[in-house]
Protein backbone atom coordinates (compact mmCIF):
# COMPACT_ATOMS: atom_id res chain seq x y z
CA UNK A 1 0.00 0.00 0.00
CA UNK A 2 1.48 3.51 -0.87
CA UNK A 3 2.30 5.69 2.24
CA UNK A 4 -0.25 8.65 1.73
CA UNK A 5 -3.33 5.68 1.38
CA UNK A 6 -2.24 4.04 4.73
CA UNK A 7 -2.17 7.71 6.38
CA UNK A 8 -5.08 8.36 4.72
CA UNK A 9 -6.52 5.34 6.20
CA UNK A 10 -5.53 6.06 9.89
CA UNK A 11 -6.18 9.49 9.60
CA UNK A 12 -9.84 8.37 8.79
CA UNK A 13 -9.70 5.67 11.40
CA UNK A 14 -8.96 8.64 13.79
CA UNK A 15 -11.42 11.26 12.91
CA UNK A 16 -13.96 8.85 13.54
CA UNK A 17 -12.30 8.14 16.41
CA UNK A 18 -12.33 12.26 17.39
CA UNK A 19 -16.20 12.46 16.63
CA UNK A 20 -16.60 10.04 19.84
CA UNK A 21 -16.27 11.75 23.08
CA UNK A 22 -12.82 11.84 24.10
CA UNK A 23 -11.86 9.71 27.27
CA UNK A 24 -10.11 12.78 28.99
CA UNK A 25 -9.23 16.27 28.02
CA UNK A 26 -6.15 15.64 27.49
CA UNK A 27 -6.68 12.84 24.89
CA UNK A 28 -8.30 16.16 23.16
CA UNK A 29 -5.40 17.86 22.81
CA UNK A 30 -2.83 15.15 22.43
CA UNK A 31 -5.38 14.38 19.59
CA UNK A 32 -5.42 17.78 17.81
CA UNK A 33 -1.26 18.86 18.45
CA UNK A 34 -0.99 15.14 17.08
CA UNK A 35 -2.52 16.27 13.68
CA UNK A 36 -0.98 19.48 13.74
CA UNK A 37 2.21 17.83 14.18
CA UNK A 38 2.23 15.55 11.23
CA UNK A 39 0.73 18.44 9.21
CA UNK A 40 2.85 20.36 9.53
CA UNK A 41 5.71 17.87 8.26
CA UNK A 42 4.09 17.28 5.07
CA UNK A 43 3.60 20.76 4.80
CA UNK A 44 7.46 21.60 5.71
CA UNK A 45 8.23 19.21 2.87
CA UNK A 46 6.22 21.07 0.49
CA UNK A 47 7.78 24.22 1.19
CA UNK A 48 11.26 22.70 0.89
CA UNK A 49 10.78 22.59 -2.74
CA UNK A 50 8.98 25.57 -2.86
CA UNK A 51 11.81 27.72 -1.60
CA UNK A 52 14.34 25.40 -3.99
CA UNK A 53 16.21 23.53 -0.79
CA UNK A 54 15.47 20.51 -2.21
CA UNK A 55 14.74 19.85 -5.60
CA UNK A 56 10.83 19.75 -7.19
CA UNK A 57 9.30 16.44 -7.43
CA UNK A 58 5.72 16.97 -8.83
CA UNK A 59 4.51 13.89 -7.33
CA UNK A 60 6.22 14.57 -3.73
CA UNK A 61 4.47 17.70 -3.38
CA UNK A 62 1.29 16.12 -4.76
CA UNK A 63 1.15 13.58 -2.50
CA UNK A 64 2.31 15.23 0.59
CA UNK A 65 -0.46 18.18 -0.53
CA UNK A 66 -3.24 15.48 -0.27
CA UNK A 67 -1.84 14.40 3.28
CA UNK A 68 -1.79 18.22 4.21
CA UNK A 69 -5.43 18.61 3.17
CA UNK A 70 -6.97 15.79 4.73
CA UNK A 71 -5.34 16.16 8.20
CA UNK A 72 -6.57 19.88 8.00
CA UNK A 73 -9.88 18.21 8.74
CA UNK A 74 -8.84 16.84 12.34
CA UNK A 75 -7.19 18.91 14.87
CA UNK A 76 -10.56 21.00 15.25
CA UNK A 77 -12.43 17.82 16.88
CA UNK A 78 -9.79 18.48 19.54
CA UNK A 79 -11.22 21.68 20.66
CA UNK A 80 -13.59 20.78 22.92
CA UNK A 81 -14.38 22.90 25.84
CA UNK A 82 -13.11 20.84 28.49
CA UNK A 83 -9.27 21.25 26.71
CA UNK A 84 -9.54 25.09 27.53
CA UNK A 85 -7.71 24.55 31.38
CA UNK A 86 -5.29 21.70 30.09
CA UNK A 87 -2.30 23.73 29.66
CA UNK A 88 -0.96 23.72 25.53
CA UNK A 89 0.23 26.25 23.46
CA UNK A 90 -3.31 27.63 22.82
CA UNK A 91 -3.75 30.96 24.27
CA UNK A 92 -6.70 31.58 26.17
CA UNK A 93 -7.88 33.98 23.19
CA UNK A 94 -8.64 30.99 21.35
CA UNK A 95 -11.86 30.14 23.92
CA UNK A 96 -13.35 33.28 24.01
CA UNK A 97 -13.16 34.04 20.07
CA UNK A 98 -13.68 30.41 19.29
CA UNK A 99 -16.11 31.39 15.96
CA UNK A 100 -12.94 33.15 14.38
CA UNK A 101 -10.97 30.00 15.51
CA UNK A 102 -13.43 27.93 13.34
CA UNK A 103 -13.44 30.94 10.67
CA UNK A 104 -9.69 30.59 10.13
CA UNK A 105 -9.79 26.67 10.40
CA UNK A 106 -12.44 27.09 7.20
CA UNK A 107 -9.59 29.62 5.44
CA UNK A 108 -6.97 26.95 6.08
CA UNK A 109 -9.01 24.19 4.68
CA UNK A 110 -9.54 26.34 1.71
CA UNK A 111 -6.01 27.29 0.94
CA UNK A 112 -4.87 23.92 1.79
CA UNK A 113 -7.46 22.11 -0.57
CA UNK A 114 -6.44 25.36 -3.34
CA UNK A 115 -2.68 23.85 -2.73
CA UNK A 116 -3.30 20.44 -3.44
CA UNK A 117 -5.27 21.09 -6.32
CA UNK A 118 -2.17 22.98 -7.82
CA UNK A 119 0.41 20.44 -6.98
CA UNK A 120 -2.11 18.34 -9.39
CA UNK A 121 -0.92 20.33 -12.50
CA UNK A 122 2.72 20.25 -11.22
CA UNK A 123 2.92 23.58 -12.18
CA UNK A 124 5.68 25.14 -9.45
CA UNK A 125 4.61 28.74 -9.73
CA UNK A 126 0.85 27.50 -9.30
CA UNK A 127 2.44 25.73 -6.18
CA UNK A 128 4.06 28.78 -4.87
CA UNK A 129 1.38 31.15 -4.39
CA UNK A 130 -1.17 28.45 -3.42
CA UNK A 131 1.32 27.33 -0.59
CA UNK A 132 2.05 30.74 0.42
CA UNK A 133 -1.89 31.36 0.79
CA UNK A 134 -2.06 28.53 2.74
CA UNK A 135 1.35 29.28 4.77
CA UNK A 136 -0.61 32.75 5.52
CA UNK A 137 -3.71 31.21 7.27
CA UNK A 138 -1.49 28.91 9.39
CA UNK A 139 0.62 32.24 10.43
CA UNK A 140 -2.32 34.16 11.11
CA UNK A 141 -3.88 31.86 13.28
CA UNK A 142 -0.67 31.08 15.19
CA UNK A 143 -0.08 34.89 15.52
CA UNK A 144 -3.55 35.23 17.42
CA UNK A 145 -3.76 31.92 19.06
CA UNK A 146 -0.83 30.28 19.88
CA UNK A 147 2.25 30.81 22.15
Amino acid sequence: MKPHLIVATVALALSGAAHAQFQKPEDAVKYRQGAFTVMGAHFTRIGAMVQGRVPFDAKVAQENAAIVAMLSKLPWAGFTPETEKIKSRTKPEAWMEMDKVRAGADKMMKAVADLEAATRTGNLDAIKKTFGDAAATCKACHDAYRE
